[in-house]
């Protein structure tokens, strides 16, 4: 049980990878909140955390809105008393060829997937410093390390900001025992991946079928791969990483 007694903010955690991860974490021994801009979703995962033992709230938030993100963070003290873990996972596409990129599809996805983080970072950051401990895990993505793909232009900025955010956070958090490190997952089959039409229901499953040839491994990978990777950061085995981007990725070499 490796986060016994410790509270964990999951953003984004109804579904895919932030589902995974907040599964994980109460199944160690967490107290979660689940959050989702759609509340009926989030009950869903509570009540499946619950059901296995666990301790879970829903909470309704947009990340890219600080009104909804302060009462998110207040909310959670006054459950909780304490937040030890923020996941900064929420995130969503809108792929588009450069030229065909509207300024809307531009400014949604960096608004949720770059500004989210900093709203929550921020939020949770002074209360981390006063009791001298936390542990900060913000998603990336290959994206955003050097694997470009045509239509993500948004999507690949977001997710490099995301990691020069994340080495900037660990410096100025690190003198009052926070702890600020970056997962950066390969392909992970997942809905996001389809409700923008970014691969079809049928390409994600010959990928889970046949494998991924261009990863070292052979294979796609699973949100429980990233969950086990963010359990490690969140718990104290890690507690002299900070500050690290960590590919979990398969070894796609078409990035190397």
């Amino acid at each position: 049980m490796k986060l016994t007694g410790k509270v964990a903010i999951v953003t984004g955690s109804t579904r895919g990878i932030g589902k995974a991860i907040a599964m994980s974490f109460a199944s160690e021994g967490a107290a979660v909140v689940v959050t989702a801009r759609h509340i009926e979703q989030g009950h869903q995962v509570v009540d499946e955390i619950k059901n296995q033992g666990g301790t879970a709230i829903a909470f309704k938030a947009d990340v890219a809105s600080r009104a909804d993100v302060h009462n998110l963070v207040k909310s959670t003290l006054e459950n909780f008393k304490a937040i030890h873990i923020l996941v900064n996972n929420a995130g969503i596409t809108r792929h588009a060829p450069l030229l065909e990129m509207t300024e809307e599809d531009w400014d949604v996805v960096l608004d949720v997937d770059l500004k989210g983080v900093f709203n929550c970072t921020q939020a949770v950051l002074g209360h981390m410093m006063e009791q001298r401990y936390g542990k900060i895990i913000n998603i990336s993505s290959v994206a955003g390390v050097g694997f470009p793909g045509v239509g993500t232009a948004n999507y690949g900025a977001a997710k490099a900001g995301i990691i020069q955010l994340t080495k900037v956070t660990a410096m100025e958090a690190g003198p009052y025992g926070i702890n600020v490190n970056c997962i950066a997952p390969g392909l992970i089959p997942t809905e996001i991946h389809h409700t923008r039409a970014v691969l079809s229901k049928e390409e994600i499953e010959r990928l889970i079928e046949k494998g991924d040839e261009r990863a070292m491994l052979g294979r796609v990978g699973r949100p429980e791969d990233i969950a086990n990777l963010a359990l490690f950061l969140a718990s104290d085995d890690s507690s002299f990483i900070t500050g690290q981007v960590i590919c979990c990725d398969g070894g796609r070499h078409d990035r190397m």
